[in-house]
């Protein structure tokens, strides 16, 4: 793994950063293909919500110059980006000249089964639920304690993702995906307005659907309505889009509106 802080090559940190005492900050992870960062402009974006939300001051023109002279080192890559607020005493007050500090990661890019695009997956009922805190709706802040507990629920191969509700039992989103439902030729997605968080490609595909012509929504989604959708698929940043086939005792087929957001980000 190839690893920056602070724009220089290297892998140390203090012991004193709060990303690592408090999960006080945010990353980003994007899929570098060709020695570039896709939809850079929409992580970043993101990012800039995040820092807003927990008042962190980032210089995004230096961010936006270092990630891409980062990604430019791979051909095809995954990197990760973890803004913390950097280093401070003891103490959950912050340090009035903290100074963010900056971490990217270059990694080889993950290799899923060329099924899971094609065919559709099957998600894994989560027990564990999501907390509600508006305040750190929608980001992508450090603490992933839920998702980590979440994901340690399965090991079967037969289940690529596992579907979260939050603690009233609305569906949010998927352990490390978003979900979109289609009924009715209208695009569904849940509301994140209370948790979860709003994915670069779940931001994507919302776009390409108003291009399209096809009505998307935010909404809350309860899992009993789940009969009455006629297609399911999860999105995310590397993978793109899988179609969802099997929930509990839900099927579904590979619908139309699946095949076209698959066939636009292919495009």
């Amino acid at each position: 793994m190839i690893t920056w802080v602070n724009g220089q090559p290297t892998q140390a940190i203090s012991v004193a950063d709060r990303g690592l005492a408090y999960g006080d900050g945010l990353f980003e992870t994007l899929r570098v293909q060709q020695g570039w960062p896709l939809r850079l402009e929409l992580h970043l974006a993101r990012l800039e919500l995040g820092c807003q939300r927990l008042h962190i001051k980032l210089d995004f023109a230096q961010v936006r110059q270092e990630i891409q002279s980062f990604c430019a080192q791979a051909e095809s890559a995954v990197c990760k980006l973890i803004v913390t607020r950097g280093v401070g005493q003891r103490g959950y007050a912050i340090p009035e000249n903290a100074r963010p500090q900056r971490i990217l990661q270059l990694s080889s890019a993950p290799q899923w089964p060329a099924e899971n695009s094609a065919q559709g997956v099957r998600l894994y009922a989560c027990q564990t639920p999501l907390a509600i805190q508006p305040l750190l709706a929608g980001i992508k802040h450090l603490n992933r304690l839920e998702q980590v507990l979440a994901r340690a629920e399965w090991q079967e191969p037969s289940y690529a993702e596992g579907l979260m509700l939050d603690t009233e039992g609305n569906i949010t989103d998927c352990v490390f995906s978003n979900i979109f439902f289609v009924r009715d030729g209208r695009l569904l997605t849940p509301s994140l307005a209370n948790c979860g968080v709003a994915g670069v490609m779940r931001a994507w595909i919302m776009q390409q659907a108003q291009q399209l012509g096809i009505d998307c929504q935010e909404t809350q989604i309860k899992v009993t309505q789940l009969a009455d959708m006629d297609e399911v698929f999860t999105s995310n940043s590397l993978y793109g889009i899988w179609p969802v086939v099997g929930y509990q005792n839900y099927r579904w087929s590979v619908g139309s509106i699946t095949r076209r957001l698959q066939q636009r980000l292919m495009d």
